[in-house]
């Protein structure tokens, strides 16, 4: 016999669970007074939304299902932001929330929240725990939940009575849910079509997403590839997918990629979709852009297949099986005028970027370039949201690395409790974090959890004193009316560094981006980096000045 609380913790360590994130409550004590006694390391961030993050950076950097755990009312809420972060892209996590007495459920109790109801639109499933002898199934369905099919985060609300219930404990050896049961393998008759469409493709492209990761397809997608002769473009999601510095990649696509990119998207007779689900910010005009091309769509949620772009050739399943089984029929090809032309407008587009760039002051995509490229191979970046995201994914380069950011909920305050996550998931790779100055102070609480618990993050700030997306817009589409993007109060970064005893260091000038990654990759521990970023430099390059870009 054990009580709920027990249970809870045995689930997790049955789960193979080695480390939790999350901030404690009264509703929820009876599970950490349970978990102090396991195996299971608890990390404490300084609030609520900081775990799921942590937990989101922590699973895309391990392939595992992070865990994230709050109290009830303002705790669990808190949290909800990082669980609907983690659903727009596909993150498994398990999240445990605590919650009022079951017999005072429905009776606005101090600190009640109907958080199972409020995620529903969220999550992958949700569990409100009416008897604890129900637990070590509910942990074993959840966990299966979130790791197979689409992943996504599932949510587990116990009261605090049914933590204090007892039960006789038995971990289920497997998941039996009726009306879950996901398709893995591709139809035989659409391998076939899509194998067919490719071999008489003239001019066949790849855009890999998030999906790849989700899948662990990286391998094989390198491998399909370089078979097929195919360029590969890719989302921001599914960045580093495909090795930076390959031939055959060509770049991000849609309105903050490359031009490259988007006309190697516009020209292609044949486009193969793997693991993405055609946001809006990827491709503008999905169904303008197939009307003039095959288009073989994979993705493992038969829900995106056709959602945003038509598909010639759906194939529902998990991507690396998929691939693996269209590569078993495929021969080497050449595609050897296409490629010659994407290279040449891939030059074309490198040689303009130098052009434009300004010597003088400090250009961010210089200066993330020259981070990453420096990063030992296997690095993990984390980018933030807002300009400096887009800087990052312009920038990154870092030689078999990893890309983490918010993607489909654009969540500032992302990079830095998710690169922490990360660091504790692969304490052996180099882990950097960027944001803006605006996230900063949404996130910047989390430099005690780094300090914590001794996790080496590099922090970069790239402070420019403004909103500078907001202004970005305000001066494309207001006619540079400025309304509050002012970034006034901001703190003295080195003080605040020096304050949770962290080394720091300042640059403003691009001749100084050598020093500043030094200082990064070569202080042992954390550190943080100041960059002073021209508040008119825009998101692609060069300045705003009076409504338009230059």
């Amino acid at each position: 016999m054990m009580t709920g609380a027990q249970a809870m913790v045995r689930s997790l360590e049955a789960e193979g669970v080695t480390t939790v994130f999350g901030y404690p409550g009264a509703a929820i004590c009876p599970f950490y007074d349970s978990l102090a006694g396991s195996s299971i390391h608890h990390v404490l961030v300084r609030q609520e939304q900081h775990a799921g993050h942590a937990a989101s950076g922590w699973a895309r950097a391990c392939g595992g299902v992070g865990v994230c755990v709050a109290t009830s009312g303002p705790g669990a809420l808190n949290l909800m932001t990082a669980i609907a972060t983690a659903y727009m892209d596909s993150i498994p996590l398990v999240a445990i929330t605590g919650q009022v007495s079951s017999e005072l459920l429905g009776r606005d109790s101090f600190q009640e929240a109907d958080i199972t109801g409020a995620c529903v639109s969220f999550t992958k499933h949700r569990y409100l725990v009416n008897d604890a002898r129900t637990l070590p199934r509910i942990f074993k369905e959840a966990f299966y939940l979130a790791s197979t099919g689409r992943k996504g985060p599932v949510l587990i609300d116990v009261p605090i009575d049914v933590q204090r219930a007892s039960l006789d404990f038995e971990y289920p050896e497997k998941a039996s849910l009726r009306s879950y049961n996901p398709n893995v393998k591709g139809h035989a008759v659409q391998i076939r079509r899509a194998l067919e469409a490719l071999e008489a493709a003239e001019r066949p492209l790849i855009c890999a997403g998030g999906g790849v990761f989700g899948a662990g397809a990286e391998r094989t997608l390198l491998d399909f590839a370089e078979r097929g002769n195919i360029p590969v473009i890719t989302t921001m999601m599914g960045l580093g997918a495909m090795p930076s510095e390959h031939p055959l990649f060509m770049g991000m696509l849609g309105m903050f990629g490359s031009r490259c990119s988007n006309r190697a998207l516009a020209e292609c007779d044949t486009l193969l979709i793997a693991g993405a689900r055609v946001g809006d910010r990827a491709m503008s005009t999905p169904e303008l852009l197939a009307r003039d091309k095959t288009v073989i769509h994979i993705d493992i949620d038969p829900a995106e297949i056709g959602k945003n772009m038509g598909a010639s050739i759906p194939i529902v399943g998990d991507l690396a099986l998929v691939l693996g089984q269209i590569y078993e029929g495929m021969s080497p090809m050449r595609h050897d005028d296409w490629l010659s032309s994407l290279n040449r407008w891939r030059s074309e587009e490198s040689a303009e970027s130098a052009a434009r760039r300004d010597e003088n002051s400090f250009e961010p995509v210089s200066f993330v370039r020259a981070l990453t490229s420096a990063m030992p191979e296997g690095g993990i970046l984390v980018a933030d949201v807002g300009q400096n995201q887009l800087w990052s994914a312009a920038g990154f380069s870092v030689r078999h690395g990893r890309f983490l950011t918010s993607g489909g909920m654009g969540t500032m305050g992302y990079s830095l409790p998710a690169a922490i996550g990360a660091k504790l998931a692969r304490p052996e790779k180099t882990v950097a974090a960027i944001c803006g100055d605006g996230a900063l102070q949404m996130e910047m609480c989390e430099l005690a959890t780094m300090v914590q618990e001794r996790a080496a993050v590099k922090y970069v700030v790239m402070r420019n004193s403004c909103l500078g997306m907001i202004r970005e817009i305000q001066d494309k589409s207001y006619g540079g009316r400025h309304t509050a993007i002012e970034l006034d109060g901001l703190p003295d970064i080195g003080k605040l560094a020096a304050a949770y005893g962290l080394p720091y260091m300042r640059i403003s000038e691009n001749s100084e981006t050598p020093a500043g990654v030094k200082f990064l990759l070569e202080t042992e521990g954390p550190a943080v980096l100041e960059c002073v970023v021209p508040p008119e430099t825009a998101t692609a390059g060069g300045r705003f000045k009076g409504g338009s870009a230059r």
